[in-house]
This record gives structure tokens, C-alpha cells and sequence, in this order.
């Protein structure tokens, strides 16, 4: 079953699917249909592994996932983690943005 599927049919059965979280057998099997927004903090460069504040809008049919770490976790910093699905692209890249700034 694809996300978009599986969202729509948890959204038939009255759940609030703005916060769910996905099964994990989707969110490892499937890729986005297109990724709308990136971006990362990261003083350290590109190889550094550690944990950097991030936001992502990605694609899957006809809803967008955003997600990421909030910019206040400070950087190498876990936690503040947050997610949100929604059907408005605008709506999403905004939220995106408003976590990363």
C-alpha cells in the first residue's frame, strides 16, 4: 500500500492524520514523489555526522510530508523532532520554513 493510500483511507475513518505517525513498513518502502523543500543547518560541512537542525517537504501523491528537526535543538543536539501531513502545498512548505527560521 502506498502512503498516499494509507493516509486517505486512516482520513475515511475520522483520524486526525496531521501528526500520525507512518507504519514503518511504508516509510522505509516507499520514496517521495518529489522532495519540495530542503534545508539544513549545518556550520560543521558536509561531513560532519552529527545532528543538524533540518526541515523537508516531500511529495507522496496527492499529500505532503513535512518534517524535521526544529532549529531551537541546537546543533549535534537530538530531539525536537516534528512532523505534519497535509494536503496544501503551501501550507506545507510554510510550516517547513517556520521551523527552520
Amino acid at each position: 500500500m502506498k502512503i498516499s493510500d494509507w493516509l486517505d483511507k486512516e482520513e475515511t475513518k475520522s483520524v486526525d492524520v496531521s501528526q500520525i505517525a507512518l507504519p514503518d513498513d511504508l516509510s522505509y518502502d516507499e520514496v517521495p514523489d518529489e522532495t519540495i523543500f530542503f534545508e539544513e543547518i549545518n556550520p560543521c560541512g558536509i561531513l560532519c555526522p552529527g545532528n543538524h537542525p533540518f526541515s523537508t517537504v516531500e511529495r507522496f501523491g496527492h499529500w505532503y510530508y513535512c518534517r524535521g528537526r526544529n532549529k531551537e535543538a541546537g546543533i549535534h543536539s537530538s530531539g525536537m523532532e516534528w512532523r505534519f501531513f497535509t494536503k496544501d502545498r503551501d501550507l506545507a512548505v510554510k510550516t517547513a520554513k517556520s521551523h527552520i527560521e
